[in-house]
């Protein structure tokens, strides 16, 4: 078998002594441990020496071995050298065939990027993300970067294309957005995260055709745990390797309802998604129990995040459940809302940032967003067809009731610089812990300023 290689260079060799991965400490006991024992010899080979003289008939070999031929500060420099070249080529060489096996043949990942993975990221915020579509994925794929510690909790009101077909099918909440959230957080190979992605050509209305190979595989999930969605949805972020969870906000399937402002009705997610001037959303059935995965993750967390993702469609029926809102209302982590770089054709047809809040609050009440996250950098590349515009600055939101606190403003270049219509994963990831800083340190200086 064909160990994997072992990469050295320097950006290596930092991460190793980054602090929080626990190995500095056990080098240095390691060193001192070495540093006792060549003491120990030094002092019996100092006793040899002064008490035997190899040099009569038939110990030439042993004269040559205690090297009395040449200067004491020759022989200590020449044992040195011998013993830090063996030192440093016997720990490499252990380290390869201890975790060989647990390296991929190619060794794409070097053995600290698993070991900073596993102890440095598992300190990070305990972070819930809750929302849905392209804008919680690529905040997803920047936030696993920074910890570990993340719950995806990521809306099934999806109604259209390979999930609206399996929802019909098998009574299953919609999948594709879970698909997506756990392509993001997977530590899988890339091949497995395109095969997740992969979807079957042909026309919508055969058996296979427009089907996504991460939609069968959660619905099959599903089956095999007795067709209980949640048990499904775990058991794949098992088996994929998942850096933290995706769960679904409830294990029931559910569909969105749109009152538009001229009075017109609309259901379904994708429908809605089409329409402009939307006055309120609902959920049928009423009342639904929010996952169970989804309440604990948000009553331990030390960070919620609002989006980003369509405002309608993919941030607010997760947020209209009851038992779901009213735990991120109770929670005493920091709550962030991201705001879209761009509108939506559609259901955000020329809101500005102020429109976007006062949706947000007008469907769940004012007073409970800390912090708002928003873009301020407009020279981002336009994609050809682009039909939507950036996000205006205009704030505060009008809806604002009477003496409640407005959320903090923080304006970061977020865009992609390719892409006006998205986010930059990691200078948005960036920034949301950035925020999470400023508001923890923020509550922390409150707090000994009350006590002083």
């Amino acid at each position: 078998m064909n160990l994997p290689r072992l990469r050295v260079s320097g950006a290596v060799v930092r991460r190793w002594l980054q602090p929080g991965i626990g190995f500095k400490r056990w080098l240095v006991v390691v060193f001192v441990g070495e540093l006792l024992l060549a003491l120990a010899g030094a002092l019996l080979l100092r006793q040899v020496y002064r008490e035997y003289e190899f040099s009569g008939p038939g110990q030439t070999a042993l004269y040559l071995l205690t090297m009395q031929f040449v200067p004491y500060w020759v022989r200590g420099l020449i044992v040195a050298t011998a013993g830090t070249a063996l030192f440093v080529y016997g720990s490499w060489r252990s380290v390869r065939v201890l975790m060989g096996p647990f390296l991929n043949s190619e060794g794409d990942q070097p053995l600290v990027e698993v070991i900073y993975q596993k102890r440095f990221l598992a300190r990070g915020p305990k972070t819930v993300v809750i929302g849905g579509g392209t804008g919680l994925s690529t905040l997803l794929r920047g936030i696993k970067e920074h910890t570990s510690n993340i719950t995806a909790v990521v809306t099934v009101a999806d109604d259209g294309g390979s999930s609206g077909r399996l929802r019909e099918e098998l009574g299953i909440p919609a999948v594709g957005d879970i698909r997506n959230c756990i392509a993001a957080l997977a530590d899988s190979e890339p091949l497995m995260t395109e095969l997740l992605q992969y979807r079957f050509p042909g026309e919508a209305d055969a058996s296979l055709g427009g089907h996504t190979i991460g939609n069968l595989l959660l619905a099959a999930m599903s089956s095999i745990q007795g067709d209980d969605f949640e048990e499904g949805v775990r058991q794949m972020n098992r088996v994929l390797a998942v850096r933290g969870q995706v769960v679904p906000a409830t294990g029931t399937p559910v569909t969105l309802h749109a009152r538009l402002i001229d009075g017109a009705e609309v259901t379904g997610q994708s429908e809605i998604a089409k329409s402009p001037k939307v006055d309120r959303i609902w959920l049928t059935p009423e009342n639904v129990s929010a996952s169970d995965d989804a309440l604990r993750a948000i009553d331990e967390a030390d960070l919620i995040v609002i989006g980003p993702g369509s405002l309608y469609t993919s941030i607010m029926p997760s947020l209209l459940l009851p038992e779901l809102f009213a735990a991120v209302r109770s929670s005493t982590a920091v709550r962030l809302y991201i705001c879209n770089v761009a509108t939506q054709l559609g259901e955000t047809q020329g809101y500005d940032l102020a429109d976007h809040v006062s949706a947000l609050e007008r469907h769940t009440g004012p007073g409970w967003i800390d912090a708002v996250l928003a873009n301020n950098q407009f020279a981002a590349k336009r994609p050809g067809g682009y039909v939507a515009e950036p996000v205006k600055l205009r704030w505060p939101p009008a809806t604002v009731v009477s003496g409640t606190a407005i959320p903090r403003l923080v304006l970061e270049d977020v865009v992609d610089p390719e892409n006006a219509h998205h986010h930059d994963s990691a200078r948005l990831a960036a920034a949301v812990i950035r925020v999470f800083e400023l508001e923890s340190f923020g509550r922390r200086h409150a707090r000994i300023s009350r006590t002083a």
